[in-house]
Order: structure tokens, then sequence, then C-alpha cells
């Protein structure tokens, strides 16, 4: 599945925010484009002012005067963990770096390649280079890839905090300070939303590959079972590359399209934008109008308004989440309470915007039908 142009050069923008400056090469290599793409891509966001070009390297737009001073002596580190390739938690790490910058922490980034464990030396790395203080935000793309980083993550012995991360009750990270959406909210949102302009039968679809996704699954499961005017729910993964836990029934890998006929569907969720999006040009090829034929929300809102038809979308507060866990992480290492503070779960509820994709739903009279 090709990746919309607008979404690829977000991409492009948050390597370059979070370095300062990168190679075209590096860049085409990360994203797993030609270096031709890259460099349109780079020409375009030049052109626009949102980066600088020079001789095959790649510049934020921040003047001099606002760049990072020197970096403070070893100790003043903190180190920012996130996953490759994944544009929503650099929103995060947008927000967590104006809070540390102007606190005085230098900051050094570190991206974790799309295999298991790949965080643990990482971190290791980082706490060799003299850090003071982690923020970390681990892909656990299973539930056994998260129990199994418990045990190194709990003997941590610095200051750390979880980003869009919320370990299993009563584990051994219980007590670890962390910032989270309120994802259960967001599933809320978009059933509210849908139910509230008539819709009875919905479909969702969602990743099975992350806490998130797992979240999501079982918020939108929940919802629809005990809502009185939900009639008929299924839910599928949003993509077949999305999963990676348990056996999965038929209708839990069937294609979007013939799920939403078989449940009669008016309605569908899907997690994340992209996956919305797609979905929007195989209703099309169907001839299923949105959102006269089927409303679509999207789960994620970093592109979903810029397809042709603007998805409504519900957005977890993606910068504001690391800007939280930043400062959750400066009291630990700057604050009065020190390291010996309670412990901080901090909740941040997702918004939801309207745009063209939902619309109210009344069922069409025998005549019609």
């Amino acid at each position: 599945m090709r990746e919309p142009v607008e979404l690829r050069r977000q991409r492009i923008l948050a390597a370059i925010e979070a370095r300062g400056s990168a190679r075209v090469s590096d860049l085409a290599a990360e994203l797993q484009v030609s270096v031709v793409t890259v460099r349109r891509d780079v020409e375009e966001l030049a052109r626009e002012g949102r980066l600088r070009r020079g001789h095959g390297v790649v510049r934020s737009t921040l003047a001099a005067q606002e760049l990072p001073a020197p970096a403070p002596p070893d100790g003043d580190a903190v180190a920012v963990v996130v996953p490759e390739r994944h544009s929503y938690l650099y929103e995060a790490l947008h927000g967590a770096r104006a809070v540390l910058e102007a606190a005085g922490k230098r900051i050094a980034l570190h991206i974790a390649p799309q295999v298991p464990g790949a965080e643990r030396p990482l971190v290791e790395r980082a706490l060799a280079d003299g850090a003071a203080g982690l923020l970390l935000a681990p892909r656990w793309r299973t539930r056994a890839d998260e129990e199994g980083d418990y045990g190194w993550l709990a003997a941590l012995d610095v200051p750390a905090v979880l980003m869009e991360r919320r370990p299993r009750p009563g584990s051994a990270l219980h007590a670890m300070d962390s910032v989270c959406s309120d994802h259960g909210y967001g599933a809320h949102l978009a059933v509210e939303h849908l139910v509230g302009l008539g819709h009875r039968r919905i479909v969702f679809a969602t990743r099975d590959d992350s806490p998130t996704a797992r979240t999501l699954r079982s918020a939108f499961a929940a919802i629809a079972g005990a809502h009185p005017l939900v009639e008929e729910w299924a839910w599928t993964l949003s993509a077949p590359e999305a999963g990676q836990d348990g056996l999965y029934a038929a209708d839990e890998t069937a294609e979007l399209p013939v799920l939403l006929r078989k449940v009669g569907a008016t309605a569908a969720v899907l997690h994340g934008d992209v996956d919305a999006l797609m979905l929007v040009q195989q209703l099309a090829d169907s001839g299923v109008r949105v959102a006269e034929d089927c409303s679509v929300v999207a789960y994620d809102d970093v592109v979903a308004g810029l397809g042709t038809t603007p998805l409504t979308a519900v957005a977890p507060p993606k910068a504001e989440v690391g800007r939280v866990a930043a400062e959750v992480l400066l009291r630990r290492l700057d604050g009065p309470e020190g390291a010996g503070g309670p412990v901080r779960r901090v909740e941040l509820l997702p918004t939801l915007t309207v745009r063209g994709s939902t619309r109210a739903w009344s069922a069409p009279d025998e005549d019609t039908r």
C-alpha cells in the first residue's frame, strides 16, 4: 500500500525537526522510498518554507538564535526512545522537546527499529552515555513483547516516564510514571457521534499490534456491545499485516467492504487515518458514497482531513502527551519531590473533529429498497 504524499512529507518534517538536519539519502532509506522521491518532497517543502535545502542535506527552518543551546555537561541529557516510522509518536516527541529544551536539557534521540526487544540496547547505550532520565514509547507489538520488557524497565536506576503506554495493573511497571491518551474515551466519542446521527449498525477496524490498538479494540467492543441503540456491530483488522496476536475468525480478517455489506453497516470507524482513507477509495470503487451511503470516522487525525472527502476524526492529544510526560520527568529530575514523589499516571482526553465523511442516517423506505 503506497503511503500518502502528505503523510510521507510529515514524516520528513518530523525527522528534520527532531535532529535539526539529515541527509537526503538517509531519509530515503528510513522512509523506504527512492532518493528521487525524497528530493521532490524536499523541494516542495522548501518551496513552502517548511525546511531548508543544502547539497544533499535538509535542515530545519529554525533560525540560529532559536536552535538549542550548546549541550550541557553530561548528566543533564534526557534520552527519548521512540519507534521507527511512527509519525504519531513523533508528534509526542516534538511536544516533549519544547519542554525539555526550555528547561535546559539536552535531548538524545534514539529510534528503535521494528524488531522485538530493540529498545533495551538503546536504553543501555543512553545510560552508558550519561542520560539522567528517559522518555520511552516501546513498540510492544504483542502482549508477550510488553511483558518481556517489564523486568529490565522496572530495574532502571534513573527516572523514566512511559508515553502512550499503560502497563498492566499489578505488573512490575504498575508504579512507573506514565502519560497516555484516554483511548477508551476516544472510542466513546466516535460511537456516540455515529449513534447520534442515527447509525445503528457499525463496523470497527483497528490494528492489533500495539497497546493503543488493543485498547481501542477492547473499548469498541465494550461500548458497542452495551449500547442500547447499536443493533449490530463487528470488528476486523484494519489491514492484513496489522495483527500479531492470536488466531482470528473469518470476519475478523475480512475485507472491510465485504464486512460492511454482511453486517448491513451504515458507518465504520478505522484506526488509523491511512486505512480510513484507503477504505473511502475502496468504497468509491464499489459505488458506495461517503458519507451519503456510509459514514466513516478515522482514529488518529494526522492526515484525516486531507482526503478528497475530509474525514471526521478522533484526535488523541499527541503533542500534549509529550509535553506532559516531559513535565512529569522534570519533576523527578529537578523538582522538590525528586525521585521520592508520588507516581503519576496521567490520562489526557482525545477530541472529535467533524468533517464531511459523516452525516445523519435514516433508513430508506420500502420503495427505495
